[in-house]
C-alpha cells in the first residue's frame, strides 16, 4: 500500500508535465529538460542533510540512473521531432506495459501472471483512447515517420528497463537520485548548446521552470524511486497508465474543453485495469 501511494504521488506530479510543457512550448526541449532536472536535483539536498556527498554511488549505479533519465528524454524529444506528437506520445506510453511484461525477466523472483498482462493491455488501451480522443488528437496519422516511432519505442524501453533495474542495483539512498538528475540535466544542457538556438527567458518562464523542476522533473523521480524499491513493479506499471489519463484531463480542463465520451471510457478502462490487478490481493486479505 505504501508503494501505491508513493507511485500515485509521482504519477500526479508527472501529469502536470503536459500543461507546464504547453505553457513553456517556446523553450527549446533540451534547455527545458536540463534546467528542470538541475532544479529537480536540489530536492535531494534536504534528503541528504544538505550534503552533496550523500549523492555518491558506484559508477554503474550512476550510469544506470543518469542514463535512464537522460536517455528517456533524449529519445522522446527525438521522437517528437520526427513523428506526429500525439502518436509518438502514445508509442512512448508503452513503457508501463513494458514494465508489466518484462518484470519477470529483470526480477527472477516474480512470476509471469496473466492477470498482470490482461490489466496492462486494458490499461494501455485506455491510455490510447485518452491520448487519441477528439479533444486532444488534433494531428492525424501521417505516413513515413518510422524513425520517429522507433525513437518513441526506444524511450519506452529505456524507462521501463530503468524502472525495473532499480531493485537489481546495489542498495542506494533515494537522495542519490539528485546525482542522477544533476548528471542527466548537465548532459541535456550540453545537447542544448550543440543542437538548439540560444534563447532569453522571462521571469515567468523561470518560475514555471522552477515549478517543473520541483515537481514533474524533480520530486516525482524521488517518489518513483522509493515506490519501486518497496513495491511490485507489475502493479506499479498498471498504476502508471493513470499518467496520460490525468494529464489529458488536465489539458481538457485548462483549455476549457468538454469532457468527451472517449475520455469517460478511457477512465473506466484504466480504473478497471487497476481494480483487476489489485483484486487478487484483496481476496487474499479477506
Amino acid at each position: 500500500m505504501r508503494s501505491d501511494i508513493l507511485a500515485l504521488l509521482a504519477i500526479l506530479l508527472w501529469s502536470g508535465l503536459a500543461p507546464l510543457g504547453v505553457a513553456l512550448h517556446h523553450v527549446p526541449p533540451f534547455l527545458l529538460t536540463g534546467a528542470g532536472l538541475l532544479v529537480g536535483s536540489m530536492v535531494a539536498l534536504p534528503l541528504s542533510g544538505f550534503r552533496v556527498h550523500g549523492w555518491r554511488v558506484p559508477f554503474v549505479t550512476l550510469a544506470v540512473g543518469a542514463g535512464g533519465l537522460f536517455g528517456f528524454h533524449f529519445l522522446l524529444f527525438m521522437a517528437l521531432r520526427h513523428a506526429p506528437p500525439v502518436q509518438a506520445n502514445l508509442v512512448n506510453y508503452l513503457w508501463p506495459l513494458g514494465m508489466v511484461l518484462m518484470a519477470p525477466l529483470y526480477q527472477p523472483g516474480l512470476r509471469f501472471e496473466w492477470r498482470h498482462v490482461q490489466a496492462g493491455v486494458l490499461g494501455f488501451a485506455g491510455a490510447a483512447i485518452a491520448i487519441l480522443s477528439p479533444s486532444t488528437a488534433t494531428m492525424g496519422h501521417s505516413p513515413g515517420f518510422q524513425i520517429g516511432y522507433a525513437y518513441a519505442l526506444g524511450s519506452a524501453f529505456v524507462w521501463a528497463s530503468f524502472s525495473l533495474l532499480v531493485k537489481r542495483l546495489p542498495r542506494y539512498p533515494t537522495a542519490a537520485v539528485g546525482g542522477f538528475c544533476a548528471v542527466a540535466g548537465g548532459l541535456a544542457l550540453i545537447c542544448h548548446a550543440w543542437f538548439e538556438p540560444a534563447v532569453s527567458l522571462s521571469m515567468r518562464d523561470w518560475l514555471l521552470l522552477a515549478t517543473l523542476g520541483l515537481g514533474p522533473l524533480g520530486s516525482a523521480f524521488f517518489l518513483w524511486d522509493a515506490a519501486l524499491k518497496c513495491g511490485d513493479p507489475r502493479r506499479i506499471g498498471v498504476l502508471a497508465f493513470l499518467t496520460p489519463l490525468v494529464s489529458t484531463l488536465l489539458l481538457v480542463w485548462t483549455h476549457h474543453q468538454t469532457l468527451t465520451i472517449p475520455l469517460v471510457l478511457a477512465t473506466m478502462m484504466i480504473v478497471g485495469a487497476i481494480f483487476w490487478v489489485s483484486l487478487p490481493f484483496r481476496r487474499a486479505a479477506q
